[in-house]
């Protein structure tokens, strides 16, 4: 099965955590291996976990929660535009 970017982050909770049957981790790191931008997300979702594991806090800038979900609104909507095209 090709999995497009959407489907991807809808599991890489599960992926990370090696929770995700074998055949859907196939897929997943076969998509990973062609798309930066879903490889970034899984890079920035393991550097966050590891952040918040740290006992240290760290502030957040202002605007950053609503910046991430419009950034990650609009790559949903172009992920869903490019796999229409295909």
């Amino acid at each position: 099965m090709k999995l497009n970017c959407k489907h991807v982050w809808e599991h890489i909770s599960e992926y990370i955590d090696d929770t995700v049957d074998a055949k859907l981790r196939e897929d997943i790191e076969r998509h990973l291996e062609h798309c930066e931008i879903c490889s970034a997300i899984l890079d920035s979702t393991r550097n966050i976990l590891v952040l918040t594991a740290d006992d240290r806090t760290f502030e957040l800038p202002v605007g950053y929660s609503e910046r991430l979900h419009e950034r990650l609104a609009k790559e949903m909507e172009n992920s869903e535009k490019d796999s229409t095209k295909e």
